[in-house]
């Protein structure tokens, strides 16, 4: 930590003693005491290697969000806060996207911020296609310099869903230095110069600390230092937080109150916010049994969704609804009304709905084909993620109540992962996507030939609702399609959601207060969201 002041000899001869200051004139003055840094601890990660490029995803935290920053921020009810870009606008058919930078933006270096640097970002990603992971070239033609603050994003065909891509989702560099590291997906950025909040001081595998920004556009922050130490399991960060050595971190703490409120009421929080999606139950539709929407349906009417809350998750993320999106209060709007609001849990008519399908119980009480082929199911889920581990056990016993058969398979990450994204599973828990409306998590998990559309899903219907969504910039249009896709969600029930997924989010407020919260939520609160966690720390202020 440094405290740094500038006295002219010509004007005073200070001492500081005691926290007084003592002038030259002899009048006495109190003085403030220094900002403590802010420990925080975005993940568990063991001894850190050196990286700060902004384009890989092996960045160091804070390398995004902190030194690094987009052009607009979507907070969580969906509106874009200007960052870099003041303002921006559609026009041309929604084939001109036109962003104003805000003025007065300068890298850390003191250099300004100029348009050409926003166009020099967007153009290494079209020479280093592999940077381009949500696919902008293959949607935009080119993008132009308008003077110094402006620029023209052109399209080849409509699509302004990648508004959110290339606002809040790339993060803009220096063309001054940028222009002579050659090949980005190379480069480790050891010095990094960005127009975030905080600029890179100090590095160690054990810690790097990063200071406030003193040229920030929104004024240099109140946080003077930010400390990262590597920790490298939940149990010894938990204990670090719990004895007052970590400001702010992002765990999974079971009986958080009692492991952790109750240390210091006064000043240990916790704020698990909503990021939009929701953690499903994956279903193969290429699988002849899972293909039949009695089957689904079954399952969805079997589980109870409040035991799997409260017993798998601690009740931190809470029952999901059908439409499986959430919104804070001001994006409520994009919920078709009549949809439901809370899932049926009914074993009785699961079972029902089974037997009018064909299907029939054995001696054993369990169901099976007219064939004679049981109803047996196997649930890959990560072995590790112990809430979601609980969470498929209590989905595998209420199963089995009814006469399904389900087997629970945990998998290594990579191979959980590898069978879900080439389709050889059955049932697996998973996560959604989000973004600022419910179309960025239906979009990839029903778009057919998607990644992320991993059940196999393909209906000409939502098709369409997809590409209208697509190519307009109409937002009653839009939220018209969104509800039609919920609809399709609710009723179809491709995925089957269980619980919201929250960010997890535990921070002190004895050094400073500010941080977001469910009555302001200004930004997510998990330290390991960009460009969230640059926005919370330059919010920040000291506890007077």
């Amino acid at each position: 930590m440094k405290l740094t002041k500038t006295i002219s000899l010509a004007a005073a001869v200070a001492l500081t003693m005691g926290g007084i200051l003592v002038t030259q004139s002899g009048a006495l003055a109190a003085q403030s005491p220094a900002a403590p840094p802010l420990v925080m601890v975005p993940g568990q990660n063991g001894e850190f290697q050196e990286n700060f490029s902004p384009f890989s995803g092996s960045a160091l935290s804070g390398t995004q969000g902190l030194i690094y920053q987009p052009l607009f921020y979507f907070n969580p009810a969906g509106k874009a806060d200007g960052l870099i870009g003041q303002s921006f606008a559609w026009s041309d058919g929604n084939k001109l996207l036109t962003v104003h930078l805000r003025s007065g933006v300068r890298w850390s270096d003191g250099v300004p911020l100029t348009a050409q640097d926003v166009v020099f970002s967007f153009d290494l990603l079209k020479k280093y296609p592999q940077l381009d992971g949500s696919g902008i070239w293959k949607q935009i033609s080119s993008v132009n310099a308008v003077g110094t603050s402006e620029v023209e994003f052109h399209f080849s065909t409509v699509n302004t869903t990648y508004e959110y891509y290339i606002l809040g989702s790339t993060y803009i560099v220096p063309a001054h230095i940028w222009a002579k590291v050659g090949d980005p997906t190379k480069s480790l950025n050891l010095k990094p110069v960005g127009t975030g909040p905080f600029v890179m001081h100090s590095f160690t595998p054990e810690m790097y600390t990063m200071d406030a920004n003193p040229l920030y556009w929104g004024g240099k922050p109140q946080v003077p230092e930010v400390e990262f130490p590597a920790y490298s399991g939940n149990e010894s960060t938990t204990l670090a937080l719990i004895n007052g050595k970590i400001d702010w971190t992002g765990l999974f703490i079971p009986h958080i109150h009692r492991v952790y409120v109750s240390k210091d009421p006064q000043y240990n929080q916790f704020w698990f916010s909503p990021y939009g999606g929701a953690n499903m139950i994956y279903t193969n539709l290429k699988d002849p049994i899972l293909s039949s929407l009695a089957v689904r349906q079954a399952i969805s009417l079997a589980l109870d969704r409040n035991k799997i809350s409260q017993f798998g998750e601690y009740g931190y993320e809470p029952p999901a609804s059908p439409t499986g999106y959430d919104l804070p209060p001001a994006g409520q709007v994009w919920i078709k009304p009549s949809l439901p609001k809370q899932f049926a849990y009914n074993p009785q008519m699961a079972i029902d709905l089974l037997q009018k399908a064909g299907f029939k119980k054995n001696a054993s009480g369990m169901f099976q084909t007219a064939a004679g082929k049981p109803l047996s199911l196997t649930l890959d889920v990560v072995s590790g993620w112990t809430d979601w581990d609980a969470d498929c056990a209590l989905v595998a016993q209420e199963l089995g109540q009814i006469g399904i058969d389900v087997s629970v398979q945990q998998l290594a990450f990579g191979a959980y992962y590898q069978d879900i994204s080439t389709g050889h599973f059955q049932l697996a828990m998973s996560w959604s996507g989000s973004g600022p409306t419910p179309f960025y998590m239906y979009q990839p998990m029903l778009q057919p030939g998607n990644a992320a559309n991993m059940d196999g899903w393909s209906n000409p219907y939502t098709t369409r609702l997809i590409n209208n969504y697509e190519h307009t910039s109409n937002t009653m249009k839009q939220r018209q399609d969104v509800y039609a896709l919920e609809t399709s969600m609710v009723y179809s029930l491709p995925y089957i959601p269980l619980v919201y997924g929250v960010g997890w989010n535990e921070y002190s407020t004895k050094n400073y207060v500010g941080w977001p919260s469910a009555s302001d939520p200004y930004a997510a609160g998990s330290p390991w969201i960009s460009p969230a966690n640059g926005i919370v720390l330059s919010h920040l202020r000291p506890r007077l």
